[in-house]
């Protein structure tokens, strides 16, 4: 789409986020094929010349007009990429592109988003009173990220029958194995802390 529409800015922010997507690869499994998190990822694994180019088509995305959706969840990505490689606290900027989003979509995946992004800044009893809404979405009901980030949050705050509950119905509707086994130990360490 870059080479068919050169002066689209939406098209270099797709490309840029896929880029950043796909740099990742090589660390979302450990050598036993586990599921490891963004922030348990070893950022040495990633592919070094997929983020620079996916910088570099970000940069030119944003300098050449307003920014669209993909543009916007680019950033994102750029914003995690940098806290992960420099330590840098970028939770601000990641929660302010998140109001960006949510306010052009309306998307309960971006609210999902920012309330992860919230809870990172002002702790898990915030992030689950600003996911309350979601509750009533049917789209979430068979969303495992939505369950995922519940029980997690849950869990954070010390809730554990109803982290225990929205892992079980996470791992469910997980249908990556590693997932679902990662999603396991932690409903099995919540138990373990009793």
């Amino acid at each position: 789409m870059v080479s068919l529409l050169p002066e689209e800015p939406e098209a270099k922010g797709m490309l840029a986020l896929m880029l950043y997507t796909e740099a990742r690869r090589a660390a979302r499994r450990d050598s036993a094929g586990s599921y490891v998190p963004l922030d348990e990822q070893e950022v040495a694994l990633w592919d070094q010349g997929q983020l620079q180019t996916a910088e570099a088509l970000l940069h030119a995305a944003n300098a050449a007009g307003p920014s669209g959706r993909y543009q916007i969840e680019a950033a994102i990505q750029s914003a995690h990429m940098a806290r992960c490689v420099s330590g840098r606290d970028t939770g601000h900027a990641i929660l302010t592109l998140y109001d960006h989003l949510l306010a052009l979509t309306g998307s309960p995946v971006a609210a999902l988003n920012r309330a992860v992004a919230l809870a990172a800044l002002e702790g898990p009893a915030a992030a689950l009173d600003q996911m309350g809404p979601l509750a009533s979405d049917k789209r979430m009901l068979v969303y495992q990220p939505y369950w995922a980030v519940r029980g997690h949050l849950l869990a954070e705050a010390g809730r554990k029958t109803e982290a225990r509950e929205a892992l079980t119905v996470a791992m469910g509707l997980s249908t990556d194995e590693a997932v679902k086994r990662y999603l396991e130990a932690k409903r099995e360490a919540l138990g373990a802390l009793e």
